[in-house]
C-alpha cells in the first residue's frame, strides 16, 4: 500500500488518472488504516500500537492467518502515507484530510514498544508468542524505518543509540570489484532510496567512507552486473543486460539434472549476493534493477528493455514484469508455481505491488526527482534524518 499510495500521485502528474481520482482513493485508504480495529488480541483486528500486520486479508482488511505485526512493513507504508501528506498540498477537505489522517497514523505508532528495551526496534511481534528475536541493525531496507522511529513527534525512540546500533551492523567489504556496505539482495539497497533522496547527504559512517548512501547502492547495483557477467554458477540466460537478484518467487523446492548437471532450486527465497553470502539459484526478478534505475541507468536501462525483448509476453505482459523467471529451470512439469517454456524456462505468475512499484518509483525519479523532491518537503523525514546526523546536500 506504500507503493500504491506512491504510485497515484505519478498518474495524476501524468495524466493517467487525475488529481481528484488520486486523492479520493488515497482518502479512502488512509480512512481504512486509521479507523480499522487495532487490539492486542489476534483475530478480527488490522493492528496493535500503530503497527499493521505483515498482510492483510483483500476481502476483510483484517490479519491475514497469523502473520507477524510487521515493523517495517508498516514503515512502507507510512513513507507512502508522508509522501502523500506532502503532495496533497491543496486547501480542499479531501486534501487537509489527507494530511491530517498521515499524521493522525504516524503518531500513533508506538516505536518505544516495539524497541522493547533493546538498542534496535524488533522486526516484528504476535500475539500468540510476543516480539520476535531479530531486530533492525545492520544495513538493508529498514534505513527508512529507523529514521521514522527516530523522527516519531510523540514515541520517538533515542537517536543515538538507536542509529548507532543500526550503524554497527555494518559489514563493509570489496565484492566484485565494488567496495560497499554489504546486503545481498538489492531490495535492500533499494526500498529506502524510494523516497528519500540520499545523494550529497551523510551521516558519520558515510562520511567516514567519504561517500554517501546513493554512492553505496550504485556499487551494489555495479557489483551485482559484474557476479552476472562472471556467471560463477554457470546459469543459463546471465548477460550483461540480463541480470537482477532480490527477493522473488522461484520455481520448485527441489534438485534436478539438467543439462547433466545438477541443480538446487527454491520457491521464496531473499536471493542475492554479497561478501560471503550468495544466494543464487539460477533466478533472476526485474525489479531487482527496476528499482535500481537511478542508481546506474546507463546499465539498468538497457537491462530492463532486453529482458522484456529477450523474453515477451513470458515475462511482460499486463501489468508490467511478471515477479521472476529463471531460464535454467527447462523441466517442465516439474515447477511448483508458473510456467515452464522448454527453450526459455520457468516463468512465474504473479505480479506484485513491491516489485511494480519500485519500478515505477525510481523510473519516476530518474527521469524527474518527482517522490524525492516531494519528500525532501516532509517535516518528518528532514526531522529524522538530522536526528541520525544526516548533514550536506539538500538538508536545511
Amino acid at each position: 500500500m506504500g507503493f500504491a499510495l506512491t504510485a497515484y500521485p505519478i498518474g495524476a502528474e501524468h495524466g493517467w488518472i487525475t488529481r481528484a481520482q488520486a486523492a479520493d482513493r488515497t482518502l479512502k485508504t488512509l480512512q481504512f488504516f486509521w479507523t480499522a480495529p487495532q487490539d492486542s488480541a489476534g483475530p478480527n483486528t488490522t493492528g496493535y500500537r500503530g503497527f499493521f500486520y505483515h498482510f492483510l486479508d483483500m476481502q476483510t482488511g483484517r490479519r491475514f492467518q497469523t502473520v507477524e505485526l510487521s515493523t517495517i512493513d508498516t514503515s512502507l507504508l507510512l513513507a507512502g502515507i508522508l509522501f502523500a501528506q506532502s503532495y496533497y498540498d491543496h486547501s480542499d477537505t479531501t486534501e487537509q484530510q489527507i494530511r491530517a489522517l498521515a499524521d493522525s497514523i504516524y503518531f500513533r505508532v508506538d516505536w518505544q514498544w516495539a524497541q522493547a528495551g533493546a538498542p534496535g526496534v524488533t522486526m516484528g511481534w504476535h500475539p500468540e508468542s510476543g516480539f520476535l528475536n531479530a531486530r533492525w541493525i545492520g544495513y538493508n531496507e529498514g534505513m527508512i524505518l529507523n529514521i521514522l522511529a527516530i523522527a516519531s513527534p510523540t514515541h520517538p525512540v533515542d537517536s543515538t543509540t538507536t542509529w548507532n546500533a543500526w550503524v554497527g551492523g555494518y559489514q563493509w567489504g570489496t565484492y566484485y570489484g565494488q567496495s560497499f556496505v554489504q546486503f545481498a539482495p538489492l531490495f535492500g539497497h533499494e526500498y529506502s532510496h524510494v523516497w528519500i533522496d540520499f545523494r550529497g547527504i551523510a551521516d558519520d559512517y558515510m562520511r567516514n567512507r567519504g561517500i554517501d548512501y546513493f554512492e553505496n547502492s550504485r556499487r551494489a547495483t555495479l557489483s551485482q552486473r559484474a557476479y552476472a557477467i562472471a556467471n560463477p554458477g554457470g546459469w543459463r540466460g546471465y548477460t550483461r543486460n540480463v541480470w537482477g537478484l532480490t527477493a522473488c518467487d522461484g520455481p520448485a523446492n527441489k534438485t534436478l539434472t539438467l543439462a547433466g548437471r545438477s541443480r538446487q532450486f527454491h520457491t521464496y527465497s531473499a536471493r542475492g549476493v554479497a561478501l560471503g553470502d550468495e544466494r543464487d539459484d539460477g533466478t533472476i526478478c526485474a525489479t531487482a534493477v527496476g528499482g535500481a534505475v537511478p542508481f546506474a541507468p546507463e546499465f539498468t536501462i538497457p537491462a530492463l528493455l532486453a529482458m522484456r525483448t529477450t523474453y515477451g509476453n513470458h515475462l511482460f505482459s499486463t501489468y508490467g514484469f511478471l515477479d521472476a523467471f529463471n531460464p535454467t529451470f527447462t523441466a517442465a512439469g516439474q515447477q511448483e508455481v508458473g510456467s515452464v517454456d522448454p527453450n526459455l524456462g520457468w516463468f512465474d505468475v504473479d505480479y506484485l505491488g513491491i516489485d511494480q512499484g519500485p519500478i515505477l518509483a525510481m523510473v519516476e525519479n530518474f527521469r524527474t526527482d518527482f517522490v524525492w523532491r516531494v519528500m525532501r518537503t516532509n517535516p518528518h523525514i528532514i526531522r529524522g534524518l538530522k536526528r541520525a546526523g544526516f548533514t550536506g546536500g539538500w538538508l536545511p
